[in-house]
């Protein structure tokens, strides 16, 4: 089964006079909706815009697992545990908040910066914090959360290019750039497709495009 949502349906939120701009795809905050809390772990799908200086004050989190995928700009992180850095764009960045963390982020630079941020439940709640970041991820080489139970593919195709969709019991396929063909459906930037029990899927670039999958085991 394949379930479409297209980038204009998200939930709008965040705050326009701090300069902060949020779509979210799954009921987030005061945004419910009772059928789109969750997809398998996914917990949250956040496609995040903020103006040069601004930018999340410190706030905790916890039994969450937060990864983080900068599409234009540079993002500052700094977080409890004293592990400050700056993600930019082809970069991973995963906060395991375990059993608590508080963090900052923020567009410490001076162009607008765009980001997409998932979160994903534990299997076991839990743990101690951690944080760690990917420079320059490539194609060819996934990013496991095995405490989620998943497993992180980026995907960057020429026009005409085809990739597999992992073959497992969920999958989560969002569209950073680019326009896409999934099962007769055109995707463009901002769309995803969450997909649950398909077998032999394959995305088709109809322009250059990067795609993040998410390969699920629950």
């Amino acid at each position: 089964m394949i379930s479409v949502h297209r980038s204009d349906d998200r939930y709008r939120g965040g705050d326009a006079a701090a300069g902060i701009e949020t779509r979210h795809a799954l009921s987030f905050g005061p945004f419910y909706d009772p059928d789109n809390l969750r997809f398998g772990p996914v917990l949250a799908c956040n496609e995040e815009r903020l103006a040069p200086g601004a930018g999340f004050d410190e706030h905790p989190h916890s039994h969450t697992e937060i990864v983080t995928w900068v599409v234009e700009g540079e993002l500052t992180h700094r977080d409890s545990t004293g592990r400050a850095t700056v993600v930019r764009a082809g970069d991973v960045a995963h906060l395991s908040a375990a059993s608590g963390v508080r963090h900052v982020e923020r567009n410490d630079g001076t162009h607008p910066l765009t980001f997409l941020q998932m979160w994903l439940a534990p299997l076991e709640p839990g743990g101690e914090p951690s944080y760690t970041v990917v420079p320059g991820i490539a194609d060819s080489t996934p990013y496991a959360l095995p405490g989620a139970g998943a497993m992180l593919h980026v995907r960057r195709l020429v026009e005409g290019e085809p990739t597999a969709v992992p073959d497992a019991v969920r999958a989560y396929v969002h569209v950073v750039r680019g326009r896409v063909a999934l099962d007769g459906e055109e995707l463009a930037p901002g769309d995803a497709a969450r997909i649950t029990g398909a077998r032999g899927l394959a995305a088709v670039a109809v322009t250059a495009a990067e795609l993040l999958v998410w390969e699920l085991a629950g």
